[in-house]
Order: C-alpha cells, then sequence, then structure tokens
C-alpha cells in the first residue's frame, strides 16, 4: 500500500478563489491530504466572495517534515502571507528540503521574500513579472514551469497545467 501524501496549502484572506479551491479538490481526487493553513485560526474569504474556508491549522501549528508538498494560491492573500515570518521559514524548510513548492499567479510574492528564487526559472501574472525579475528569476512565459522543487503558474487559467505538474512531482495521479 503506498504511502498517504499530504499535502500544505496556505491561506489568507483575499485568496483568489480558484486558485485554491481547484487544488484543494482537485488533490482530494487523488486520495492527497490537504491541510490548510492560516495565518490565525478564523476561516479565510476569497476575493470573489467563496467562503468562509476553514483553516485547519495555523502557519504556527505545522511543519514542513509532516507535508510532501506546499501550495500557496495567488489573489491579494499573498501580500499578506510573505509579511509572516512564519510562513517565510515554512517556505525556506520546503524549499531546503527539495519538496515541491507550487505558486501560482501574484503567489511568487511569497517565494521572493523567502528568498528561494534568484537563479532560478519560474512565471506568474505579468503584474508581478518586474518583481520576480527584480529578485533574480529567469521568468518565462508558459502555463507551468517546474524547475527543481519550484512549480510555478501564471492564473486561473493554467490551473490544469499546474496541478499536472504538482501530481507528477508527487509521484503521479492516484
Amino acid at each position: 500500500m503506498a504511502r498517504a501524501r499530504k499535502v500544505l496549502l496556505l491561506a489568507a484572506d483575499q485568496f483568489e478563489d480558484m486558485e485554491l479551491l481547484y487544488p484543494l479538490y482537485r488533490l482530494a481526487e487523488e486520495e492527497i491530504s490537504v491541510t490548510i493553513a492560516g495565518l490565525d485560526d478564523r476561516p479565510v474569504t476569497g476575493k470573489k466572495g467563496h467562503g468562509p474556508v476553514p483553516v485547519d491549522a495555523t502557519v504556527y501549528q505545522v511543519a514542513e517534515r509532516d507535508f510532501d508538498a506546499l501550495v500557496i494560491p495567488g489573489g491579494y492573500a499573498p501580500d499578506k502571507l510573505r509579511r509572516s515570518q512564519a510562513v517565510l521559514d515554512l517556505v525556506r524548510a520546503f524549499d531546503a528540503s527539495g519538496k515541491p513548492i507550487a505558486f501560482i499567479c501574484h503567489a511568487g510574492w511569497v517565494p521572493i521574500s523567502a528568498r528561494i528564487v534568484r537563479g532560478r526559472r519560474a512565471t506568474s501574472v505579468a503584474a508581478i513579472k518586474d518583481d520576480m525579475v527584480n529578485a533574480g528569476v529567469d521568468w518565462v512565459d508558459e502555463a507551468a514551469v517546474v524547475d527543481g522543487n519550484l512549480i510555478s503558474a501564471r492564473t486561473p487559467a493554467d490551473l490544469g497545467p499546474w496541478m499536472k505538474a504538482l501530481l507528477a512531482a508527487l509521484g503521479g495521479a492516484g
């Protein structure tokens, strides 16, 4: 029997609704356990109004060692997440262990603030391309970009290729 896979999904208010919901349900379809971690224990609401989405834990209660991958949805939530030292420490721990870190849209701000992207190839929504480039990213305009353990995508239109890349990194679907 295969070992149960576990993914940590970071969440804060004003997340891009589909960028949290699609990975949550797509991973569940593959029987991958998802833990939603928030900045506090209050439910979060998407920028298009979906929610409240309950959080399972706070970022202070989780550790990289308990998960196989990290997912960071976009929207306005990443601007809140990147201000948390606990979030940045988690991102650095996932990177140091070589575990997949999947981020999409504005979520590139979080690995930028964690200082793990210099010299790496990635993508993001065009609105933060300059931020990515200024952080030392080899930015490309592609639906899903995999560079080692980093898996990035541009917008909700890229959710399919992004999740396929994450599932491949987790050892394939089902």
